[in-house]
């Protein structure tokens, strides 16, 4: 009995399933794994964001570029002395960037269509600034 012949390739239907199931373990389980690592990923790493850019008197214009993104390790601990606890608190911020411009769509006559961002080259854990990033003081 001639075996049976799947695609134009002429492969065998159990070939096909164990080629199928290699390329699903191969990339389904990588792109598995790169989720888990995110979740538990501890660090400040640059990651491709989108937003959408907007301005008053101008249309939006759906932007990527290179953001902070991660988690860094914080802890505090009560101490004897006012203020009765120390803190070790760092943010994932901007530790290097570069600034992109570009034209927003439909704006009014008298609106300069130019939005500037920043562009992350580099990100570390650090302490929050406010002249760079929003830093939340209170819950």
């Amino acid at each position: 009995m001639a075996p049976l012949r799947s695609g134009a390739q002429g492969l065998s239907p159990v070939t096909l399933c164990c080629v199928t199931l290699a390329v699903w373990l191969c990339c389904g389980a990588h792109t598995e794994a790169s989720v888990l690592n995110l979740k538990r990923f501890i660090g400040c790493a640059v990651r491709e964001f989108t937003f959408l850019a907007r301005k008053p008197g101008c249309g939006g214009l759906h932007i990527s570029t290179d953001a902070c993104w991660g988690r860094c390790e914080t802890w505090e601990k009560p101490v004897l002395d006012p203020p009765f606890i120390e803190s070790h608190q760092r943010v994932c911020t901007y530790n290097e960037t570069r600034l992109e411009t570009v034209q927003l769509p439909n704006c009014s006559a008298d609106v300069d269509p130019s939005y500037t961002y920043p562009v992350a080259l580099r990100c570390d854990c650090g302490v929050c600034l406010t002249s760079t990033t929003e830093c939340i003081t209170s819950v």
